[in-house]
């Protein structure tokens, strides 16, 4: 079985997409999976975000499609549903993380602070999204709490750039990076979906 550990090893970058056309999902993803990367978050941000998400797992089986900005207990039910693989949240609440549980699919729950962090750690989970990472102390925050908190790893998003990422792969209690930078709006709105497959090669190289 698949735990939230595991997902934080799949890639040194996982995708958070935002998608607005349905018909880009299964391009996008597999733009991202010829150029390395093998996990996709899409997020529940527009309307057609569930549809996308069932064509993702219907068509493209070789990429971990997730659900990310899970923030209601019927979010993660339909994520779930729609074939989601694994769930994201920006925070927790007792509501939501139930829920999650509930699917008996692997999920990264949200926290950005040592209490939300050590709260999680008392329900078992030992793999957080860190959100918002850059508003909320970045790469020091992170590095700062890996002594009194060992057993956490984390996934930080929100902020994170090419060009940081590498210093947040370089901390111990991080596994891996979510980014939007691999598939902005402007690219997908374009279907350049080659830009796509070559900001993935730049992000599966990371360390």
């Amino acid at each position: 079985m698949t735990t939230g550990t595991d997902l934080l090893a799949l890639s040194p970058v996982m995708p958070v997409v935002v998608i607005d056309d349905a018909d880009d999902a299964v391009p996008t993803a597999r733009a991202l999976l010829a150029g390395g990367i093998g996990v996709i978050e899409l997020t529940l941000r527009t309307p057609v975000a569930l549809t996308a998400i069932e064509r993702v797992a219907a068509e493209v089986p070789d990429i971990v499609v997730g659900v990310g900005t899970v923030t209601s207990p019927e979010q993660a039910k339909q994520a779930a549903d729609a074939g989601a693989k694994f769930l994201v949240t920006p925070g927790c609440t007792d509501a939501v993380l139930d829920a999650a549980f509930d699917t008996g699919l692997p999920f990264l729950p949200g926290a950005s602070t040592v209490s939300e962090a050590m709260r999680l750690a008392e329900r078992g989970l030992s793999a957080l999204k860190f959100f918002p990472a850059e508003a909320s102390g970045g790469a020091a925050f992170l590095k700062s709490i890996a002594g009194p908190l060992p057993q956490l790893r984390f996934c930080p998003t929100g902020g994170v750039t090419l060009e940081s990422a590498s210093s947040y792969l370089a901390l111990p209690n991080v596994g891996c990076v979510g980014g939007s930078w691999l598939t902005p709006a402007k690219l997908l709105a374009a279907k350049d979906f080659a830009a796509v497959e070559k900001l993935a090669a730049e992000a599966a190289a990371l360390r």
